[in-house]
């Protein structure tokens, strides 16, 4: 993976930024992965050469869902042409892509009998599809061996070129996901080649393919109470059906620093705001991913 530089958040006091790992509270501490369940699926994913974000992104809720027998994989390899400061995922020039990794991810489904599938990606800016082609082939391969599997695909901006996107939206997914990340103040510092605006477009048209709309944001950057409720108002605006909050949690010392941890009842708040505010489903709390839950928010609604 390629270092990056440490970035320094323009909320937070310099000394702070510059000093050790605050200490995680006791709300974010999690279990360690085991089971029989847990084996079954890292089988799985190893004898299938897959990549998962679970293990790309250091997901804090690995162990719970891969315990559940589920998994969020990530297509299109694992190394991201962009360098946003707050993803584990590596950043790089990436090989040439595997074209075996849409039938691959498929049969992986089918054996683990999913009923809701995750699937994201790296961003392949090099690329003129910018992956959308790959998208809309592994979305045909799951859903030729399994029918009945419910489709989520949490896809990059592909720089606002929109074919790409319609490329996806044309096989109908159950919900296509795009996350804004952090409120509109901090794209340059945590999300350096995205747009805010451009994000909320996609979502926007996401919804006019006649598609349901979902979105994940990030707390503890440095964003103010403020800035949350303008953030979900925007998304709102952008008629996104289905939000995630979690906590932002700093993957390596060379990514951006964590300003704050937030208390488990402001997740709460945000939570009751969001309903408030029309959206059909809001995941808020210190643990919650994109993924998280994911079939709650398509079954319960």
């Amino acid at each position: 993976m390629i270092e990056l530089p440490v970035i320094n958040n323009p909320n937070q006091p310099e000394k702070e930024s510059k000093s050790k790992r605050k200490r995680k509270p006791d709300w974010l501490r999690v279990k360690l992965p085991i089971g029989e369940s847990y084996r079954n699926v890292r089988k799985i994913v190893d004898e299938h050469k897959l990549h998962t974000i679970c293990e790309s992104g250091n997901c804090p809720n690995m162990g719970e869902c891969w315990g559940a027998g589920t998994a969020t994989f990530m297509i299109l390899g694992n190394v991201c042409t962009r360098s946003c400061s707050f993803c584990a995922v590596a950043t790089g020039k990436p090989p040439e892509y595997d074209e075996g990794e849409p039938k691959r991810v498929a049969e992986a489904v089918q054996l683990m009998g999913v009923k809701h599938c995750v699937i994201t990606s790296v961003n392949r800016d090099e690329r003129k599809d910018g992956g959308s082609e790959i998208w809309a082939e592994t979305i045909r391969q799951i859903r030729a061996l399994s029918p009945t599997t419910t489709l989520e695909t949490l896809i990059p901006d592909f720089r606002g070129k929109w074919d790409n996107l319609y490329r996806i939206t044309a096989e109908k997914p159950e919900v296509v996901s795009h996350n804004m990340e952090t409120v509109k103040s901090l794209y340059r510092l945590v999300r350096p080649q995205a747009k805010y605006d451009r994000s909320l477009e996609q979502i926007k048209r996401t919804k006019v393919s006649g598609v349901r709309t979902k979105s994940g944001f990030m707390l503890g950057l440095g964003e103010t109470e403020a800035e949350v409720y303008q953030l979900l108002d925007d998304l709102r605006a952008a008629d996104c059906d289905i939000v995630t909050i979690g906590q932002y949690l700093q993957p390596t010392k060379h990514h951006l620093a964590v300003a704050e941890f937030v208390h488990p009842d402001m997740f709460a708040k945000y939570k009751e705001v969001g309903l408030a505010k029309g959206f059909k489903y809001v995941e808020s709390g210190p643990l919650v991913r994109s993924s998280y839950h994911a079939e709650r928010h398509l079954f319960e609604i």
